[in-house]
């Protein structure tokens, strides 16, 4: 008889034959550290215990510390600086005369440096030129600078009532309303001796005929000031 026929059983309860176990699964691993932990004694299960105890208290402190060390350790993000605090004037010479030469020209024209050394960019509008009886405006009205770049504009300058000028105040000023994404401000920047020079060419020029009186506005001191 040919063919492969069923297993046959072996040591049944009948016989007291074995049979053949195909199929069955090892011990798992949790039945495995089941029967370890049941051999323990008392005392290790309870030293076992607390040692894992502590273990986890200790990991519940010291995660949220180092996170929270991680947050410490990135760099702050710098706040937008004050545009009057990185505005930087300089005076470069007089510009020439807007109008037809004649015996008593009423403005001048005098050149300057903007800089601008960091954070986002700032308009610049000229309001004022430190005396009474003076306007001025720069060309363009308003311009832009941007941060590491210099722009060189001109100022115009007019004389239109002579009685509140003085004719030999030093340290003359440019009255500037600066504007950024933090803040406008208004502020002064006061110019050396060679743009006083230039400047007081021009008041004597425009008011030769005419009587001057000793001094209006005060001038300030060397450097720039806050107009605020």
């Amino acid at each position: 008889m040919t063919g492969t026929g069923p297993v046959e059983p072996v040591d049944s309860a009948e016989t007291e034959e074995s049979y053949d176990v195909i199929g069955v699964d090892g011990p798992r691993m949790t039945d495995r550290w089941s029967a370890r932990w049941k051999r323990l004694s008392p005392r290790i299960r309870k030293a076992t215990l607390g040692t894992a105890a502590t273990a986890l208290f200790a990991a519940g402190i010291l995660i949220p510390r180092t996170l929270s060390g991680d947050e410490r350790t990135q760099p702050p993000t710098d706040p937008v600086p004050w545009p009057a605090n990185v505005t930087a004037w300089r005076y470069l010479g007089p510009a020439g005369l807007p109008e037809t030469v004649g015996a008593h020209p009423t403005s001048g024209r005098f050149r300057f440096a903007v800089d601008i050394r960091s954070g986002p960019p700032v308009t610049l509008q000229v309001t004022g030129a430190a005396f009474t009886g003076l306007t001025a405006h720069a060309l363009p009205e308003a311009f832009t600078v941007h941060a590491g770049t210099t722009r060189r504009v001109t100022v115009e300058i007019s004389v239109s009532d002579c009685s509140g000028l003085p004719l030999n105040a030093d340290l003359p000023f440019l009255d500037v309303t600066l504007r950024n994404t933090r803040a406008i401000q208004h502020h002064s920047f006061i110019f050396g001796r060679a743009y006083s020079h230039d400047l007081f060419d021009l008041l004597r020029g425009a008011c030769a005929t005419k009587t001057a009186s000793p001094a209006g506005r005060p001038s300030g001191s060397a450097g720039s000031q806050n107009a605020d």
